[in-house]
């Protein structure tokens, strides 16, 4: 495994990280022997940057690594705040913040969290700026490290770039939503703030392994958010249309270096953005968690691989996004 430096931090995360939506049972049942088996393997394997959040399965996944840190060494936490019913959408405060990250804290069974980030809040939250003084008195109390955003735009993105406390960006990135490319990452880069990379395979698009007949469980995001009627549209299938996604794909699979995994070519892509410095995806079973680590020991994609997608989301993707990008 390799690591780069997670921008102010200071902090060496594993190239690859560990998303933990799935371990609160927000995508279907993961049985606590599975959630075991990964965060275990995730130890072996050199995975150090653990994402997690207060409501994923309403505090079960931060439960379950906070059972599982009790013996593990050099791992990294990062969680997220508000999203909670406490929180969302116009009920911040001061207190309110420090009360969920509290929480969190207990959960994960530690005095201070290593990286706190705000839960993609409105962009009205963000332009008032109150929210980032709460996050710059929190560390300096001591209940948090660092501090960052994860956010669902570019334009909310650039808002929190302005803050001087803000330590890391996390974004939607990935072949299927290239856009930060174009200045955002540069503009992270000259701050000094590290990028972390969530839905890197489009909700598992990028995968190839969907038809235009798979059916996603009841409970599942892909299910009943597919046309953004409970969240951002951009967090399912990152703005596509599941069956246009699907279309895609297959068109995708032929610009592929031969030999490539089309979710290996997927996770590489991002690597070889020098911006980034971790890419979370999210697994339910140890074998794809293994699968991710192998992809970021193949070598860097050639130039025209890269010429070549960036030419296909231009043409194809970037045209059937729906939503803010």
């Amino acid at each position: 495994m390799q690591y780069r430096r997670l921008g102010k931090t200071g902090y060496e995360v594993s190239e690859i990280g560990l998303g933990t939506w799935q371990l609160g049972g927000d995508f279907g049942a993961v049985e606590a022997e599975t959630a075991e088996e990964i965060l275990r393997l995730a130890q072996r394997a050199g995975v150090n940057f653990w994402d997690t959040a207060d409501v994923y399965g309403g505090g079960l996944s931060e439960s379950r690594i906070g059972a599982e840190l009790r013996s593990a060494e050099n791992v990294l936490v990062a969680t997220k705040v508000g999203r909670s019913a406490e929180l969302f959408p116009d009920k911040y405060s001061r207190a309110g913040i420090e009360a969920s990250l509290r929480g969190s804290a207990m959960r994960l069974g530690r005095e201070t969290i290593d990286l706190a980030q705000l839960h993609c809040v409105p962009r009205a939250v963000l332009e008032d700026g109150a929210v980032f003084g709460w996050l710059d008195d929190l560390k300096r109390d001591g209940l948090v490290r660092h501090w960052g955003a994860s956010v669902e735009t570019i334009a909310e993105a650039m808002i929190c770039l302005r803050q001087p406390g803000l330590s890391t960006l996390q974004i939607i990135f990935n072949i299927f939503r290239q856009d930060a490319a174009d200045e955002l990452l540069a503009a992270a880069q000259e701050a000094d703030v590290g990028i972390i990379v969530r839905l890197p395979l489009a909700s598992g698009l990028l995968s190839g392994k969907f038809g235009k007949e798979h059916r996603f469980a009841a409970q599942d995001h892909r299910n009943y958010n597919r046309d953004g009627q409970a969240f951002s549209v951009g967090e399912t299938f990152s703005g596509i249309p599941f069956e246009t996604g699907v279309d895609l794909v297959a068109e995708l699979a032929t610009l592929v270096p031969e030999g490539w995994p089309l979710a290996h070519v997927a996770l590489r892509w991002i690597l070889d953005h020098p911006a980034v410095s971790t890419v979370i995806a999210g697994v339910s079973r140890p074998a794809q968690l293994q699968d991710n680590v192998a992809a970021a020991e193949r070598p860097e994609l050639p130039e025209k691989t890269m010429e070549a997608l960036r030419a296909f989301y231009a043409r194809k993707v970037r045209p059937r996004v729906r939503g803010e990008i």
